[in-house]
């Protein structure tokens, strides 16, 4: 609990909720799509291994963690370290060893985990009906199709998350990630099925 209570109070005083939300959003979306990318990809292909499918998915949702993890740290980096120094221009003061000047590196730390994390975790939650497929398990739909909807569904949350965040409609938000969704399956499948 006091991990949890030291976070809330490094966004309270950064307000970083926002950032750290759209980043959530954002690379989650990204991870799903390219989810859904890769496995209409593999759908539409000759028959390709289990195996194989799990392994490149698994590889994209790991570079996408890395980039997001890397690229959201050294930015946010530099931005609080940016912030922080006009903090101290304004206040004619080193604030490297208060709340602020901590909450630089930890927050940097934290929007970069955000940034990472979710698009790997939506990956992973995507990839589990292969998974369970390729151990054994029967499954009532083909784990391709079951990916899919997974994908779909998970799409559809997010846009359900930011119709919350918006204070608009859920449901119309959630419809019309979920049509971006339907829309880049369509163009995969129009551009791979050829």
């Amino acid at each position: 609990m006091e991990l949890l209570e030291e976070v809330k109070f490094l966004l309270r005083i950064t307000r970083t909720h926002s950032i750290v939300r759209r980043y959530f959003v954002v690379n989650g979306f990204d991870g799903a799509l390219t989810m859904l990318g890769l496995i209409i990809g593999f759908l539409v292909s000759s028959h390709t291994n289990l195996t194989v499918i799990i392994n490149a998915c698994l590889g994209a949702a790991i570079a996408l963690a890395i980039s997001g993890l890397s690229s959201a740290y050294i930015s946010e980096s530099a931005e609080r370290q940016r912030a922080l120094a006009n903090l101290e221009d304004a206040m004619i003061s080193n604030l490297q060893e208060s709340a602020h000047g901590q909450a630089v590196t930890r927050m940097s730390i934290l929007i970069a985990l955000v940034n990472g994390l979710a698009p790997l975790v939506i990956s992973l939650l995507i990839l589990t009906p292969l998974w369970l497929s390729n151990a054994g398990f029967a499954l009532p739909i083909y784990p391709l199709y079951a990916a899919i909807i997974i994908a779909l569904l998970l799409i559809f949350l997010l846009g359900v998350f930011l119709g919350r965040i918006a204070g608009i409609s859920w449901w119309r938000s959630g419809i019309k990630t979920l049509l971006v969704a339907v829309l880049t399956a369509a163009l995969i499948y129009l551009f791979t099925g050829l």
